[in-house]
């Protein structure tokens, strides 16, 4: 038995036509909608990328402990659980945050991995005066050096991380019990793809540089600019499609159809400029353009096919890959196996949660969606960790002053963990050097987390707040029971107004 996953990150489902799109070119994931099951209400667990990966890796939630932040020495791990049972797996990957502090326990958890080098403001050409406009931010300086060396299609880290995912599959293709897992940083941002898929949606923009939108609300000088934007990623998206198509022209020259397992998915979405927004995780309120992902499955056992309307989410995904393995569970790990999903349309939850650590709970039944934003202190908040790293640097000493040891959670597997307290709610990569303006920062918070109730059916661009006490008493109860499930710290309760559900 062998099983492939493919996944991209920051892809928005509103940019395929397997979920609506008519305008941009995705012939690859077309195929996927004729071999595989398209399911329609797939959901984010925790964002942005390290906490979901957490999530892809554990099967449970990550951000009701603790931020961004690598795999802690008591989790359960899939890939790790395949190689201790004689299962192969391989990573093959461009996603720079693997080889930052913050990410640093994921990619060994594989018997082995490859890295592709140069996303993003990756660390990698040693270009030492690099000319950018300082407004650009402390990355960009970085991702020019970087660009000088990636001028063809095939310098890009996508297409090599692909390579090595083609590699595999001429090498191993004959053998049995593998895992492989291919997953390229894009189509998240910056939005850089060569001329020939540029071509195909904007020959004659004559504007600034603009491929790597700020994470924040759009500016009066930014909106003429949002449709130059949405090209460029539909550009990445089409790239991202043509590898798509390596990989499944690869599953026809060997058969690979007859006995492997596929799963194609994503982290989360983005915003390009819908509710005047970019990006993600700076929005709070995660609508569907970033909440609600597209996900294929192809099961070699049924064969199955069409479209599933069951809610499922991220954590499913390694509980889907154990089962198909035939391997058990862990306890910990609380997501549910899709392949009866995938096959009989079983239900596997009625709702679901997601969320940034410290930020508001969303729960949705696939229908309505109940954005529940915190106290106006939202405080107390803490992270809870035996690896105390952000996104690009460790915890600064400042930061470790006041440290409490936490007695074990149920998933801890008897450990207790570092407790302190979480002065960045948002979770973000905030260097040993940088000051916290606490005042601003707490400002922001308030400014964007309130409390919406949608009905996704009648109004699925979120436009309109609807008032339903009844529906809203429904979507708290079903928050404080996922919490309970999870074992969530207690202040997440005083955090939420919920102290009376304790």
């Amino acid at each position: 038995m062998r099983a492939i996953m493919v996944t991209y990150d920051s892809l928005n489902r509103h940019f395929l036509p397997a979920y609506g799109c008519d305008w941009v070119k995705t012939p690859n994931f077309d195929r996927l909608v004729e071999k595989c099951v398209t399911f329609d209400k797939s959901y984010v667990g925790s964002l942005p990328c390290m906490p979901a990966r957490r999530e892809l890796h554990t099967g449970r939630y990550n951000f009701l402990h603790r931020s961004w932040g690598p795999l802690e020495p008591f989790d359960d791990s899939m890939p790790e659980i395949l190689k201790k049972n004689g299962i192969f797996s391989h990573l093959t990957s461009d996603h720079n945050h693997y080889w930052e502090d913050g990410g640093c326990t994921y990619h060994t958890r594989y018997s082995t991995w490859d890295c592709s080098r140069g996303q993003e403001g990756d660390p990698w050409k040693p270009v030492v005066q690099v000319d950018v406009p300082p407004h650009l931010g402390q990355l960009w300086p970085q991702d020019v050096a970087n660009r000088r060396f990636l001028g063809t299609e095939a310098d890009l880290p996508q297409t090599k991380t692909f390579n090595g995912g083609i590699e595999f599959l001429d090498v191993n293709h004959d053998a049995d019990n593998w895992f492989l897992h291919i997953e390229t940083f894009d189509p998240h941002e910056p939005f850089y793809s060569t001329p020939e898929f540029q071509a195909l949606y904007e020959q004659d923009y004559d504007g600034p540089l603009f491929d790597w939108p700020r994470y924040a609300p759009v500016d009066d000088e930014e909106r003429p600019y949002i449709d130059h934007v949405r090209k460029a990623y539909a550009a990445l998206v089409t790239m991202c499609d043509k590898n798509l198509g390596r990989v499944l022209d690869k599953m026809d020259e060997y058969n690979l159809w007859e006995d492997t397992l596929l799963i194609v998915n994503t982290d989360h979405g983005f915003f390009l400029g819908e509710h005047d927004w970019w990006a993600k995780n700076n929005t709070v309120n995660f609508y569907e353009e970033v909440a609600h992902t597209p996900l294929f499955i192809y099961d070699p056992v049924t064969k199955a096919t069409g479209r599933c309307d069951k809610l499922v989410q991220t954590i499913d995904l390694p509980a889907t890959v154990l089962d198909y393995f035939g391997l058990p569970q862990p306890k910990d790990m609380l997501g549910k196996s899709l392949l009866k999903t995938a096959m009989k349309g079983e239900t596997v939850r009625e709702t679901c949660i997601y969320g940034v650590h410290g930020a508001q709970i969303t729960c949705t039944d696939g229908r309505y969606k109940y954005i529940m934003a915190p106290t106006e202190a939202n405080e107390p908040l803490f992270n809870y960790t035996l690896m105390p790293t952000h996104m690009r640097a460790r915890f600064p000493v400042e930061e470790l002053q006041d440290i409490q040891l936490q007695e074990p959670f149920e998933f801890t597997k008897g450990c207790r963990t570092m407790k302190t307290a979480d002065y960045n709610w948002m979770g973000a990569s905030m260097p040993a050097n940088m000051k916290i303006d606490m005042k601003k920062l707490v400002s922001h918070a308030k400014a964007v987390m309130k409390t919406y109730l949608f009905d996704l059916e009648a109004d699925p661009g979120e436009t309109n707040s609807i008032q339903d006490a009844k529906l809203e008493e429904y979507f708290r109860g079903e928050i404080v029971r996922h919490m309970k499930e999870n074992d969530a710290p207690v202040e997440q309760y005083t955090r939420m107004g919920l102290e009376a559900c304790l």
